[in-house]
């Protein structure tokens, strides 16, 4: 799964009928508070899931203690709670199921203490308008992607294109994708709780493979969106534009041909991608600074060398072994102890991904960012396309469609059951894992990670890895 769900401290208050102690956990979703749950709210939920599914597919879930417990309790009690949370969380059927996430979103609720009524939410599209739509608070994501799609006469059949996205606008005008909106939260209470105006919500496509571009942009709605998407990437540099090319470019604007110019622009380099803030990265050596950006089944680098040398190169997803993202209290760098508390603390995200850079050769390779979630979705979603094509499946029937009010999205959350965990890298391991194989990482300890697999298998190695300058003898 590419969320990570953590209960990294407990929370205590007073209550008002009783004047007891209530204990209480804060549930972090990639690393940011969701919502605060009792133990009592986590046995009801558990409880229902048992009826629903049976016994035997439900984790084991803390007992209950007759006693008042011993603060060591308590720090057990939270990482089991934890354990038992991320477990329900990764398993394709329980972490998808509707029981578990209305839970999730009613907790939410709960916590940001915002009754349910009917508002105006607003939605940015690529070019920098706004549209209103007007909702109720305890709508979800599917719900306002909905109301999205009828204010601006997008059909239901190209809805699943199209996705919402948490943004953080800089100063300077720089944008920053921190998330993809999930099923488990509502929108309006995820961007209120933020309380501030650097944040927005976007709507952006969904999907990699240029060759659906054909799809979107039979419909003049489609159209329009995606154009919008191609002159905003160009305009923030995310698309490379040479001289010539910027001429055509203008040209065809000026003519008003959408079409064309989106043509074009399938033919420029980074063309579809996402370039995500300056970070850090371990490869070719520790501490090197570099600029990631996804798209066309590939990780893309930009790296800084100590030596102030740039090199360029890719990581495809098709030679990724497997992936997983860890999330960690580190001590603020102005701190002055080494200790975490909730106001002393900061989460450190990191993506490692092991690489196949030689036929025989199989190497880790870390980035520590902020993003580093919204990068193991990107990484997910081209797996889940890859999947698709492979298995001579539709896109339409991977991104959305509806049996029955039964809604099945890309999320790569449904259909693939999760084999025994991975813990740690072991170079005993079979190198090769198919594409219909996911291998999930979990920590326990303060730390929670995730991971998805991808096909390296047979002759389906391609695009060899190498820096400019490099040979596959160097890496």
């Amino acid at each position: 799964m590419q969320h990570i769900l953590s209960l990294p401290i407990t929370h205590t208050k007073t209550h008002r009928s009783h004047k007891s102690r209530v204990l209480a956990y804060n549930i972090h979703v990639n690393g940011v508070l969701h919502c605060r749950v009792r133990y009592s709210q986590l046995l009801s939920l558990h409880e229902q899931i048992k009826k629903e599914y049976g016994s035997n597919v439900v984790p084991a879930f803390p007992p209950k203690k007759i006693f008042t417990l011993t603060p060591a309790e308590v720090e057990q009690r939270r990482e089991q709670l934890e354990k038992y949370m991320q477990a329900v969380r990764q398993d394709p059927l329980l972490g998808s199921s509707e029981m578990f996430n209305s839970f999730l979103r009613k907790a939410q609720q709960e916590t940001q203490q915002i009754p349910t009524e009917d508002v105006a939410l607003d939605i940015c599209l690529s070019n920098g308008q706004k549209i209103s739509v007007n909702i109720l608070t305890s709508d979800q994501t599917e719900d306002v992607l909905d109301a999205v799609a009828t204010n601006l006469d997008l059909p239901e059949d190209l809805i699943g294109y199209f996705s919402l996205f948490l943004i953080r606008e800089s100063v300077d005008g720089g944008v920053t994708f921190v998330r993809k909106l999930q099923e488990f939260e509502l929108p309006y209470v995820s961007i209120s709780s933020l309380q501030s105006s650097d944040f927005h919500i976007v709507l952006r496509k969904s999907y990699w493979d240029t060759a659906y571009d054909g799809d979107v942009m039979d419909n003049r709605v489609g159209l329009s969106l995606l154009y919008a998407q191609t002159v905003s990437d160009i305009e923030r540099g995310w698309i490379l534009v040479n001289k010539d090319q910027h001429r055509q470019l203008k040209s065809l604007q000026e003519k008003g041909s959408k079409k064309e110019f989106i043509h074009l622009g399938q033919t420029l380099k980074y063309y579809g991608y996402i370039k995500f803030d300056p970070c850090i990265t371990d490869f070719p050596e520790k501490g090197c600074q570099v600029i990631v950006s996804a798209g066309n089944n590939e990780l893309n680098f930009h790296v800084k060398l100590p030596n102030e040398q740039m090199k360029e190169g890719s990581f495809k997803v098709t030679r990724m072994r497997c992936w997983r993202v860890t999330s960690s209290q580190v001590p603020l760098a102005n701190g002055t102890t080494n200790t975490c508390s909730s106001s002393k603390c900061e989460v450190k995200l990191e993506l490692a991904f092991e690489y196949l850079m030689s036929k025989d050769r199989l190497q880790w390779v870390t980035i520590t960012s902020q993003q580093a979630i919204m990068m193991s979705i990107c990484l997910q979603s081209m797996v889940d396309e890859l999947m698709v094509k492979k298995s001579g499946g539709s896109i339409k029937k991977m991104l959305r469609k509806r049996h029955n009010g039964s809604i099945y999205r890309a999320d790569g959350q449904q259909a693939v059951k999760s084999p025994p965990l991975l813990d740690s890298p072991n170079t005993n391991r079979e190198q090769i894992v198919k594409l219909s194989t996911k291998l999930s990482s979990m920590s326990l300890l303060g730390i929670s990670a995730s991971n998805s697999a991808n096909d390296i298998s047979g002759n389906d190695f391609h695009g060899n890895y190498a820096f400019e300058g490099i040979g596959d003898d160097d890496l």
